[in-house]
């Protein structure tokens, strides 16, 4: 199961950490970049294939990303394109992966080495594997794990880019969440979740006449090869410009209020298995497949009652001068001298603690179970007024007190948080391809694939 779990991590994607909307998928992390099969042809010399803003991208990262993305649709059983078209296809996500970095640099954005750190954690975790097990499983795969670690670091980078430039712009009006909620609240069928594949022709910004038109003879002849029977993932791997392309197009099981209305109607009369017409968005021509679908939850679901716990915390960062093994004992040191009588908590944490609830006494406010999942399980265990033993999360380490409870009928709150996910889910696709698309065209480019 883990062997199973672990490729699937390491499938070759170009989404993010996490995802930043409904068609970008978050859970899919770039792979680490396998080793190029050693032949006994000779080789030809390393070369310039692509310029991108002031930086290269080599023949030789070409190959190795080909190398990666041949073996993985083999291993799915997806048809391969022509070994020019995937070229193509990888070159220009490499472009894109580029210039996305290149953004983040310049804005001064960085993944250091402690948030690097968690985030492999996590994904050990999620994966049911240690650490150490997840990089054993990577290098047996043939990848050196100091070279898996630095491709991570450029995922998180790309993530916080699009964070910032997408998703921190799309606004969700309470107007827009009224409407959502009367109409689901009319609807007189449960939700359904549905699975689509896409495959999106990409119409550049400010383009011409001439230029909608090739794109829409393109999306037109990727029609017609679906209808003489190729392969819908094959299909999408060679001319999609979507980020799911070299998934074979399909963007995963999604709740049907989170599916641009769009995609919807198109797959309306569409049956398991077969595909839609042409259909123009602002960024382009899709032809849609419906993969499947299933029942969802139930939009009328009751109240929903929720334990709020009051918390106020001590945080201490572990660094470079004071290592973790010291922050936890003056932590302890000064649990003790609280339960002493020595010194009050919010004395304490007014005093020591590197938090922003320091001047407050370390007083959080009240949370719901998942707002900080390190506290969880902790919180649950204690009395009102005990001091917690020392713990860790993603900011570092605590000491944590609960000062009151409080059992909330928190129905309302969550349907409102849910409906304005769902509308931001929507949006964020179509703001994620047209900010992609003006990066794409701003960026300057000097391709080199021609054979010497």
């Amino acid at each position: 199961m883990k062997q199973r779990t672990l490729v699937t991590l390491l499938a070759v994607s170009t989404g993010l950490l996490a995802n930043p909307g409904a068609w970008a998928q978050t859970t899919q992390l770039k792979p680490a970049t396998a080793l190029p099969a050693a032949s006994s042809k000779p080789r030809a010399v390393n070369s310039i294939v692509a310029v991108v803003n002031d930086e290269i991208i080599t023949r030789q990262e070409l190959e190795e990303r080909i190398n990666v993305v041949e073996k993985r649709l083999k291993a799915q059983g997806t048809a391969l394109p022509s070994r020019a078209e995937l070229q193509k296809q990888l070159l220009e996500r490499m472009i894109l992966d580029r210039a996305q970095l290149q953004l983040a640099k310049e804005n001064g954005m960085r993944a250091d080495d402690l948030m690097l750190d968690r985030t492999l954690q996590r994904m050990a975790e999620q994966n049911k594997m240690s650490l150490q097990e997840m990089r054993n499983q990577i290098e047996r795969e043939g990848t050196p794990f100091a070279r898996f670690r630095e491709e991570m670091r450029e995922d998180i980078m790309m993530q916080r880019i699009r964070d910032r430039e997408v998703d921190s712009k799309i606004i969700i009006t309470e107007t827009e969440i009224d409407n959502f909620l009367a109409a689901e609240a009319s609807a007189k069928a449960g939700k359904q979740e549905i699975n689509l594949a896409h495959i999106l022709v990409r119409i550049p910004e400010n383009a011409s006449a001439e230029q909608i038109t090739l794109r829409r003879n393109r999306a037109e002849e990727v029609l017609e090869k679906l209808r003489g029977g190729a392969d819908f993932a094959k299909m999408a791997v060679t001319y999609s410009d979507s980020a799911e392309a070299l998934k074979g197009g399909e963007i995963g099981w999604r709740e049907q209020d989170r599916i641009p209305q769009l995609f919807l109607d198109a797959v309306a009369q569409v049956k398991t298995g077969e595909f839609s017409g042409i259909i123009r968005s602002a960024n382009g021509f899709h032809i849609l497949k419906l993969v499947g679908k299933r029942a969802g939850n139930d939009p009328k679901a009751g109240t929903e009652i929720v334990q709020q716990n009051r918390v106020r915390h001590i945080l201490m960062k572990p660094s470079q001068i004071v290592p973790e093994a010291e922050v936890r004992q003056k932590l302890s040191d000064l649990k003790r001298k609280i339960a002493a009588k020595e010194i009050s908590f919010e004395e304490a944490a007014k005093t020591y603690s590197a938090d922003s609830t320091a001047s407050k006494g370390g007083d959080i406010g009240w949370i719901n179970p998942g707002d900080v999942a390190a506290f969880d399980e902790v919180i649950a265990k204690l009395a009102i007024g005990q001091v917690s033993d020392v713990i860790q999360s993603q900011f570092g380490l605590h000491l944590i007190e609960v000062t009151e409870r409080k059992s909330e009928d928190q129905s309302k709150d969550r349907k409102r948080m849910a409906a304005r996910e769902a509308l931001r889910e929507r949006k964020s696709d179509e703001a994620l391809q047209d900010w992609l698309r003006e990066l794409r065209d701003r960026t300057y480019v000097e391709l080199r694939t021609e054979e010497k």
